[in-house]
């Protein structure tokens, strides 16, 4: 990539008349990106000496095992299912394909729609837990934590350990932000007994700091920074915000 800049400074016609030359150096761009922002140092050292083979390199060997959806331009694999399953809704409508449309939907950070969805979903099947605990995180981010509460209450009470913990996460989140961080701190104390998820142990960790407890607060941040540094890539990727968070708690500690 450096090479292909000189040239192109040397030269800036060539974006406009060599296509290939800004294909190849977008390439190289997206791929050295991914890889800083994956903390991929070594890689990200040869996608910048190369001329696009390091980059094609880092793509087969590490981009599509990330959890990267390959060349798809973005939302092109959601847009396709949500068609899909707008289809299917159309034909059958049943609960679980509602259901599914809410998840896609949600996963898009599109949450007005997920919530219309789930609610659909349990207009046809009031008793699905998947539905109910999706509805509670779901009007979690759409700030309403009240309304989210007592779903995710009736789900613990069914299964305590639904969706690995993370119906949990967000009953606690969602006490947090009812002023209720008593309950909540016991909620985090046993996920965090249970899993190893950042998410839970830097808001473990940031109520420990308003009880004063800030020698239990730096065990657990010091547990993510230290998983961090031996996890894969898409998880850091998908840890990156708890990350930052636990680095600058442990700062104002230290």
């Amino acid at each position: 990539m450096f090479a292909s800049l000189l040239n192109l400074a040397g030269n800036w016609t060539s974006w406009l008349y060599d296509p290939l030359v800004l294909a190849i150096t977008a390439f190289q761009l997206w791929m050295f990106v991914h890889a800083v922002r994956n903390r991929q140092w070594v890689w990200a050292f040869f996608i910048l000496i190369g001329s696009g083979l390091g980059a094609m390199w880092y793509y087969f060997m590490v981009y599509r095992d990330s959890g990267s959806s390959g060349f798809e331009l973005p939302g092109a694999q959601s847009r396709a299912r949500v068609k899909e399953l707008e289809a299917k809704i159309h034909h059958l409508d049943n609960a679980y394909h509602h259901f599914q449309l809410g998840d896609v939907y949600f996963q898009r950070g599109k949450f007005a729609e997920a919530e219309k969805c789930y609610r659909a979903a349990l207009a046809r099947d009031p008793q699905d837990v998947d539905a109910r605990a999706h509805l509670g995180q779901c009007l979690l981010r759409l700030n309403r934590p009240a309304e989210a509460r007592p779903l995710l209450e009736g789900v613990m009470n069914e299964k305590p350990e639904h969706d690995y913990g993370y119906s949990m996460m967000a009953l606690a989140e969602a006490l947090t932000a009812l002023g209720e961080k008593d309950n909540a701190l016991l909620y985090w104390q046993h996920i965090t007994q249970n899993h190893s998820y950042s998410r839970a142990k830097v808001q473990l960790a940031e109520l420990y700091v308003e009880k004063n407890q800030a020698a239990a607060a730096r065990t657990e941040l010091k547990d993510v920074l230290s998983d961090d540094a031996h996890a894969p890539s898409f998880q850091r990727t998908r840890d990156r915000v708890w990350i930052r968070r636990a680095k600058s708690l442990l700062e104002k500690l230290n």
